[in-house]
């Protein structure tokens, strides 16, 4: 039965993106803003996490929002799943997406990433990436966007890690934008390239703010990574932390 259902919910996933695609690429020729057309992606994020809850029993709870700074931050994510692409959305304000290239080429939704200015890298190019994300998050952060990188550069296994890249933290160096670990459990639930989802409630945990004053990019990230990291094992380790 909870395959039948992960089905069904994978089916409604691809053709509820399309459609949201398409009404980005349409808002995209009215005279908004970014922020200003931020509610659609927003509203794609909320839907889909509601879907997953009605249809395959996969609920949410977000703790710790107290911690996210009034001005534009730069939030450091684990990526273990497509899920955590949706909570992204609206788990904090609107923010420019730190991702490889390859995805604004996607045909609809691809294009549909692209009207948002994200941070689009290649990440084969080492330093050059970096640079580029220092360079175009600084304009982000100015226009007063907060910045969202997946620190580990791609979607890991459960309780798997891999070194941090630099981009991130040493953006928060040059520019004095704290930054903001962020930790969940959904890769147990919805696992990397998995169409199945198992039911449960998956928990977003947001962390104290690190002030990147007086600290080198090497030390945000091991501080961020140590959180991150120890609070997903604290979360897994409770009951209901991981599917049965």
């Amino acid at each position: 039965m909870q395959a039948l259902r992960s089905l069904i919910y994978t089916t409604l996933f691809v053709l509820v993106t399309a459609f949201f695609g398409v009404v980005v690429l349409i808002s995209a020729l009215l005279p908004l803003s970014i922020q200003q057309r931020y509610v659609i992606p927003r509203t794609w994020g909320l839907f889909l996490t509601w879907l997953a809850g009605a249809v395959c029993g996969l609920k949410y709870v977000v703790e710790g929002q107290e911690n996210l700074p009034s001005q534009p931050f730069i939030s450091l994510w684990k990526h273990s799943s497509s899920w955590d692409t949706l909570a992204q959305m609206f788990v904090v304000p609107p923010a420019a997406w730190s991702l490889k290239r390859e995805v604004i080429w996607i045909p609809i939704v691809g294009w549909a990433v692209r009207t948002f200015n994200p941070i689009a890298i290649n990440r084969s190019a080492g330093h050059p990436a970096v640079n580029q994300v220092i360079s175009q998050g600084r304009e982000r952060l100015a226009s007063g966007m907060g910045i969202i990188v997946y620190p580990e550069g791609t979607r890991v296994l459960p309780g798997e890690t891999r070194k941090y890249g630099i981009s991130g933290a040493l953006l928060a160096t040059k520019t004095g934008a704290p930054v903001v670990p962020i930790a969940h459990n959904s890769g147990y639930f919805w696992q990397r390239r998995a169409w199945m989802k198992y039911p449960g409630t998956i928990r977003v945990v947001i962390g104290p703010p690190i002030d990147p004053t007086g600290l080198d990019a090497r030390e945000i990230n091991a501080r961020a990574q140590q959180w991150i990291e120890a609070k997903i094992a604290e979360i897994v380790a409770q009951p209901g932390g991981k599917p049965d």
